[in-house]
């Protein structure tokens, strides 16, 4: 405080430098008083709160000394506690424990001794009701057992031997029950089936019959159980999915499949006092195949009548709070078989009825409604639960499986075709076309709109069209001869593409479809499958090129003809067969040439026993090339006499001018080789010559009349390429030098168009001897 007193003084007399003495010791005077009264005040308030904390810390004092008093006392009773008290405690937690332990002991031999006596109990009254044929009780008496059983054998750590022996009793009793079941199932239905070593056929099946024991009336169900009884005890003991999986098994076997399969087959019942005898006979049928309609009234019948005599009975009992509980036998019956059933009545009768032609569709409607009314049937019955099943979408879907069954039937018809004999042929003529009935007329094309246009054109206007007009065979197929099925094949084709322009979009293309494949499918199949026949027999060559010729003609207006009249998605570009065309004309072209490559192959070889035409002088020599000579020309007349009437004439005569020139040539070149030709060899050279140039032309007879024959046998120059080249080469071998030297004519006579000049300075070295004559007449050829 004083401190403080001080600074304010010092500050005071730092700010007033200009005060006068009086002034400054005024206020010094009032500061001391100042600073008296604040010490005043001061020691009252230290001397106020003194008073204040010292009765505070007095109380705190006494509650120190009291907690200390009472630490004492915790200390003391702790010490008794430990000592005295926690040794009776541990004595008698232990006594609790070993009580606790006893009583869980007696809890579990009193709860298996209670099992054991229910165990006992069940048994005990599961002997009474099979003696009484409960068997219904008695099933659930041994459930009861079993439960117990299972109680016992779930205990760890407490095991019996005694429960081993009580197993071996459940099984030895169920078996029992088992047996006694069986026996009643068996006087229930009663199979006689044909031996088991004969296949299953129409023959044997007739023969298979179910006895059916009938429902005892309320005075026979004292006597013997009633089905139902019998059923829910094999329910019970849960055996009864396999006994009707057998029974299923057999009636699927030999009375169900049979019945979609045989459509003689009619069923009946022959009624008995306690028996229902379930038999075939047999009837001719109308048809091959049953139509739907019957073969589902035969199974509704077989159905109906186990529903009546067996299957509506409820294999489960109902709860006390609930009606409608009750499972059927039927109903875990057709659980069991329905899938196989409906899979049998698609692929052996569904399938059979599909309509093979588009203007039949509609009566499949009544198929369809016979499949509801057989499901529906069957629903009553409870074979059936649920919405529609596969069979009645299969029905609803004759659409697909029209067009399915049809492009099946199409290509398999095909097939046929391609595979059978190629050499069946007819004769094909610009007159002749393919039989098709007459298209309806186009909703829209370009002759249509032409007709339109036309109509807006003026009456007078300028004739622009040219006078000349081209045949109507332009472009028509030469006459030659196809096979009879290639012809049968373009019809099916046509046929199958006219069937498109009244079917559904997805249909229709389907169909046209399978007519592309159709012609894929001819292009793998007929070169393999007759692969050896084409390569072995000539005429079988030549007709093969003319069935892909013709194919291949036919393909290029193919689509045109139908693009207007398929569905939309086909109109725009994508109906057309014209990209098949180049890859027919090649395998015909192919094979045939391959044919022309073997045929050449046999004239080189024929030629190659002339001896290289030397030597005619030598009888043996001239005899072998006489007879190479004549091999060939029987070779050639024998292809013209196979390929007659076949090919079309330009191709038989480019054909057989081919062959006939590799004859020629073969022969030109061997002549042309020889170093030395007498003129004895040349004379006899010559006359073989001669025998080509007189019976070559015979050759040539592409149709069987001989009178038009004689145009195309004085047209050989222009079909083979050697000819005058071989004249030119027999005048050659019965010339002079000077004549020689004329037909050349330096450089500009017929014998220069055909020879080059060391080819004919080869032949006049091997014709003549060297002379100056003959150095003469080298020296001109040049």
């Amino acid at each position: 405080m004083a401190a403080g007193a001080g600074s304010l003084v010092a500050a005071v007399l730092a700010n007033s430098g200009r005060l006068d003495k009086e002034d400054l010791g005024t206020r010094i005077g009032r500061l001391s008083r100042r600073v008296e009264e604040l010490k005043g005040e001061v020691c009252t308030m230290i001397t106020k709160k003194y008073s204040e904390f010292l009765p505070g810390m007095q109380s705190a004092e006494e509650l120190v000394a009291r907690v200390d008093g009472l630490c004492r006392s915790i200390d003391l009773l702790r010490a008794g506690v430990e000592n005295e008290v926690q040794r009776d405690l541990n004595v008698a937690v232990a006594e609790f424990s070993e009580l606790k332990q006893q009583l869980e002991q007696d809890t579990l031999v009193l709860s298996i001794l209670k099992k054991l006596q229910e165990f006992d109990t069940a048994l005990k009254e599961y002997n009474t009701a099979l003696l009484e044929k409960r068997y219904i009780e008695a099933a659930q008496q041994l459930e009861k057992a079993r439960s117990s059983l299972k109680m016992l054998e779930s205990r760890k750590g407490f095991e019996l031997k005694i429960l081993k022996a009580l197993s071996t009793e459940l099984t030895v009793q169920t078996q029992n029950m088992l047996y006694h079941l069986g026996e009643e199932w068996q006087k229930l239905a009663v199979w006689k089936l044909p031996p088991s070593k004969e296949t299953i056929g129409p023959e044997s099946v007739i023969h298979s019959e179910l006895h059916l024991c009938t429902l005892p009336s309320k005075e026979e169900e004292i006597a013997g159980p009633p089905v139902a009884s019998v059923l829910q005890a094999f329910a019970v003991l849960g055996e009864l999915r396999t006994k009707l999986k057998t029974f299923g098994k057999l009636l699927l076997k030999y009375i169900l499949k049979p019945l979609i399969s045989y459509p003689f087959l009619q069923p009946f019942i022959e009624e008995q006092s306690d028996v229902v005898i379930l038999k075939f006979r047999s009837e001719k049928p109308d048809l091959d195949h049953s139509s739907p309609a019957e073969v589902f009234d035969k199974i509704k019948f077989i159905l109906e009548v186990l529903h009546k005599y067996l299957l509506n009975v409820p294999v489960e009992q109902c709860v006390e709070d609930k009606k409608e509980c009750r499972v059927t036998l039927a109903e875990l019956l057709g659980d069991m078989i329905w899938e196989e059933l409906s899979d049998c009545l698609i692929q052996n009768c569904l399938v059979n009825s599909i309509p093979s032609n588009s203007s039949k569709l509609e009566q499949y409607i009544e198929v369809i409604k016979s499949t509801e009314e057989f499901e529906k049937a069957l629903k009553k019955m409870k074979f059936l639960k649920g919405d529609a099943t596969d069979l009645l979408k299969y029905a609803r879907n004759v659409n697909s499986h029209f067009a399915n069954k049809k492009c099946q039937d199409v290509i398999v018809a095909a097939r046929n075709l391609m595979t059978s004999e190629i050499h069946d042929t007819v004769k094909i003529t610009p007159d002749s076309c393919v039989t098709l009935p007459k298209l309806p007329d186009p909703g829209s094309g370009d002759h249509v709109k032409m007709q339109k246009t036309s109509k807006h054109l003026p009456n007078k206007m300028v004739h622009l069209e040219n006078d000349s007009k081209l045949s109507k065979y332009t472009f028509s197929l030469p006459t030659c001869r196809i096979s009879a099925s290639v012809e049968k094949l373009m019809e099916l084709a046509y046929q199958t593409l006219l069937e498109t322009t009244a079917s559904t979009d997805q249909c229709c293309i389907q169909l046209f479809y399978s007519v592309r494949n159709i012609f894929q499918l001819f292009y793998d199949v007929v070169p393999t499958y007759h692969k050896e026949n084409l390569q072995k027999l000539p005429q079988l060559a030549a007709i093969h090129h003319n069935n892909c010729m013709y194919i291949a003609h036919h393909l290029l207006t193919m689509g045109h003809q139908f693009q207007y009249r398929l569905t939309n998605i086909l109109c725009d570009g994508a109906a057309t067969f014209v990209d098949l065309v180049p890859g027919f004309r090649r395998l015909g072209m192919e094979c045939f040439l391959a044919q022309m490559r073997v045929q050449k192959g046999e004239i080189l070889e024929r030629l190659s026993s002339a001896r290289n035409f030397s030597n005619m002088d030598d009888e043996e020599n001239y005899s072998a090339a006489n007879k190479a000579i004549r091999q060939v020309l029987h070779q050639l007349k024998r292809l013209g006499k196979v390929w007659q009437d076949v090919l079309p004439v330009n191709v038989y005569c480019k054909a057989m001018g081919t062959l006939l020139n590799t004859a020629l040539s073969e022969i030109i070149t061997r002549i042309a080789a020889l170093e030395d030709i007498s003129a004895e060899d040349a004379d006899r050279l010559y006359s073989l010559c001669r025998i080509m140039v007189e019976e070559g032309p015979q050759v040539f007879t592409p149709l069987p009349e001989e009178e038009e024959n004689k145009k195309y046998q004085e047209e050989v120059p222009v079909y083979v390429q050697k000819w005058m080249t071989f004249k030119e080469l027999m005048i050659i071998l019965q010339a002079n030098l000077q004549e020689i030297v004329d037909q050349w004519a330096d450089g500009k006579g017929p014998l220069a168009a055909e020879f080059s000049p060391a080819e004919v300075k080869s032949l006049i070295r091997a014709l003549f001897q060297n002379t100056d004559r003959r150095a003469a007449a080298l020296a001109k050829i040049k």
